[in-house]
């Protein structure tokens, strides 16, 4: 069976520990897409980890993890998980990466601070050199993992030919002077060829050979489907598709039926970096959310914007994807709310009210959410594991949101550790 698990709001939404909890069911769990710009969060006991590249199942010992060929891929933030991981855990024969996934050089990553520097309008993006990587990709003048295998002097030419316009653009538009040489990224690929082979694989092979023999894969989307990069808040965006439909091409799997695609909804909403952001509150309501969630990037350290539940825009998410089950998470942050708001519908300039998401970030800027209010519970969730145990308010709450995204909530997460989680 195949199983997607992605996240329905803007990134953050959890789903480091909903892979992780998931995972023992499953023989294979694949990133497709973003790249060291995902900060995944597990907590195992009293241990904290944080993956960026690695898929966060490869905590559960009989889990196979695969970097797709979706994935643009930083060679030193992989080496530095590959051995974090390592210390903890057996890895023979357990992690496979794409030769067909696009390496992050160090250029993308400079041309990313260069291009927030000098905009008028920045992104807000994490400066990984995300975009630049698959700009170079759609360009066809990126470095894949294959080409560190071919001769030499074809990959050398590989990098002066990428290299060349990027150079240009430093020296004569940014005013940057200090970066590496083609010679330097060269010798700095050879040097770790050799740490990344045993990992190297024809990933898509391997998937289509696990899928015919009826092995359980699950997919873990990266980032949130409103940065999609066609769905989302354009142009404040990741830089691909984040969506449930992006598995597909992002692993080579073949186009086969999702099992199950499970949608991640925190039951409040965040947003890290700019763009428009209908519900946020600057207010002490918002501060104590990010407070009492933690909200601050594992892969940034930026404080998230925080927000009531925006149940058109989680709505909207749910259908692109064709989700068909929500896991609800970060419930107990709201555990000392008096009243709680959710977004029901946008007001319009001219006074028309809508409850669908619109196409434009100077429309969704301008939008004013219309709010339901409903009673807190002021009582402790946090590490409730059954349903009846929740106080009949937080129940309302959950009941509320089923009918207003039209999906049910079959999971809810009441805390970080692994099996804080209440199943419907």
């Amino acid at each position: 069976m195949i199983y997607t698990i992605l996240g329905l709001q803007w990134g953050d939404e959890g789903k480091a520990k909903v892979i992780d909890y998931l995972a023992k069911d499953f023989d294979y769990v694949v990133r497709f897409q973003g790249g060291a710009n995902a900060g995944h969060t597990v907590w195992v006991g009293n241990k904290k980890f944080v993956f960026h590249l690695i898929p966060s199942g490869i905590l559960n010992k009989l889990v196979k993890v695969v970097i797709a060929n979706g994935v643009v891929v930083d060679l030193d933030e992989f080496i530095k998980e590959v051995e974090l991981i390592s210390s903890e855990t057996d890895i023979k024969d357990r992690i496979f990466l794409s030769n067909k996934a696009h390496i992050v050089m160090p250029y993308h990553k400079l041309m990313d601070k260069a291009r927030e520097n000098k905009s008028s309008k920045a992104i807000g993006t994490t400066l990984r050199g995300i975009g630049p990587a698959y700009a170079d990709k759609a360009d066809r003048l990126g470095i894949r993992i294959a080409d560190l295998f071919i001769s030499p002097e074809e990959l050398k030419e590989k990098i002066a030919r990428a290299f060349e316009v990027k150079e240009f653009l430093f020296r004569n538009y940014y005013n940057i002077y200090d970066y590496p040489s083609v010679n330097q990224m060269f010798d700095e690929l050879l040097k770790i060829k050799d740490k990344i082979e045993p990992f190297v694989s024809d990933t898509e092979r391997l998937l289509q050979k696990a899928h015919k023999d009826r092995k359980n894969i699950l997919f873990e989307g990266a980032q949130g489907s409103l940065l999609d990069v066609d769905f989302g808040t354009y142009p404040f965006v990741t830089s691909s598709n984040t969506i449930a439909a992006s598995a597909f091409t992002g692993s080579g799997i073949g186009a086969s039926s999702f099992a199950n695609i499970i949608g991640i909804a925190k039951a409040y909403i965040t947003r890290v970096g700019e763009g428009p952001f209908p519900t946020e509150l600057k207010d002490e309501t918002g501060e104590l959310l990010r407070k009492a969630g933690n909200e601050f990037g594992a892969t940034t350290g930026r404080p998230r914007r925080c927000g009531w539940f925006d149940a058109v825009a989680t709505r909207y998410s749910a259908n692109i994807n064709g989700v068909m089950e929500i896991f609800l998470t970060k419930l107990d942050v709201l555990d000392s709310l008096e009243s709680i708001s959710v977004c029901t519908g946008y007001k319009l300039d001219d006074g028309k009210t809508i409850d669908y998401f619109p196409s434009t970030v100077e429309t969704i800027a301008k939008v004013k959410p219309v709010y339901t209010k409903v009673e807190g519970w002021k009582e402790k969730t946090f590490g409730i594991r059954e349903y009846n145990k929740l106080p009949v308010n937080a129940k309302k709450y959950i009941e509320l949101l089923e009918i207003l995204i039209g999906k049910k909530i079959s999971y809810i997460s009441t805390g970080y550790e692994r099996d804080d989680v209440i199943v419907r």
